[in-house]
């Protein structure tokens, strides 16, 4: 039997406001990213996310973001020192690890949010970063790449177990990230389409592009962003379709505990 992770980006609320249905999407997730306070959350929200994930059987991680509330952490903050950013997730992840061990639970992944996880891919310096402060957070701390982008790649050269997700609600770039989100067609809203677009990714081992090219991946994780409207109804969807095909939705610990080889070496890329 196949083991895949679904996750999603949880406790994205702030003070008074909510964002997403939470509750209805950690009785559906395996692994939840839980927002650290710079794109989104504060400690009552994080530390409410943290309780409810457990009370659901659902693993925990981090989803540290760029300084940014006024824009959520979907704007490309430029000019910032990899060693500051390396700094601020340092201090993010500590914060919801202190949380978290306040009610006896424990931080098990690290996934930069928005417009830091964008860039990281990218940029080897800025992946050098993430890499650097996950290992300074915790050696065992699993971290969340984009196949074949310079994450895994920093990671690997770290020694961090990691985990290779794919989107269910974004559509991707022939460069293997993410299309930007101001780009039409670029958020994918629609259940059926999101489950017909993960399931030709599983089916192929590929990411598919809107060109058409195929990208070989090894796909651990499948992701659901919490703030997409209609997400919860869009995940349920997406793991019933998973299970009809016999997959088991796991947590990412489990995934990497299935693997013969606990670091595959990164995709290749084809036309």
């Amino acid at each position: 039997m196949r083991l895949i992770d679904l996750n999603c980006d949880l406790g994205e609320g702030f003070g008074a406001y909510s964002i997403g249905d939470d509750a209805g999407m950690l009785r559906i997730v395996s692994s939840a990213n839980i927002a650290c306070g710079f794109h989104a959350g504060d400690p009552l929200t994080m530390h409410r996310t943290i309780g409810d994930a457990a009370a659901n059987g659902v693993e925990i991680g981090a989803h540290p973001g760029f300084f940014d509330l006024y824009g959520f952490g979907r704007r490309a903050i430029r000019g910032e020192r990899p060693a500051d950013i390396e700094k601020q997730i340092i201090y993010q992840v500590g914060a919801l690890q202190a949380l978290a061990r306040s009610v006896g639970q424990e931080v098990r992944h690290v996934k930069t949010h928005g417009a830091l996880g964008n860039m990281a891919a990218e940029d080897q310096d800025l992946a050098d970063a993430v890499a650097r402060a996950i290992r300074a957070a915790g050696r065992d701390l699993i971290f969340v790449v984009m196949p074949g982008m310079a994450t895994e790649r920093a990671g690997d050269r770290m020694g961090l177990a990691m985990i290779r997700e794919i989107y269910a609600d974004r559509a991707y770039a022939d460069s293997g990230n993410l299309v930007p989100r101001n780009v039409e067609g670029a958020v994918i809203h629609d259940a059926g389409q999101a489950t017909s677009h993960v399931m030709g990714m599983i089916d192929d081992g590929a990411i598919r592009c809107r060109s058409g090219m195929r990208i070989p991946a090894t796909i651990d994780s499948i992701c659901v962003h919490g703030d997409t409207p209609g997400a919860v109804a869009l995940a349920a969807a997406l793991r019933t379709g998973l299970e009809a095909r016999g997959v088991a939705i796991r947590p990412m610990a489990d995934i990497l505990a299935s693997r013969p080889d606990p670091q595959p070496a990164g995709p290749g890329r084809v036309a």
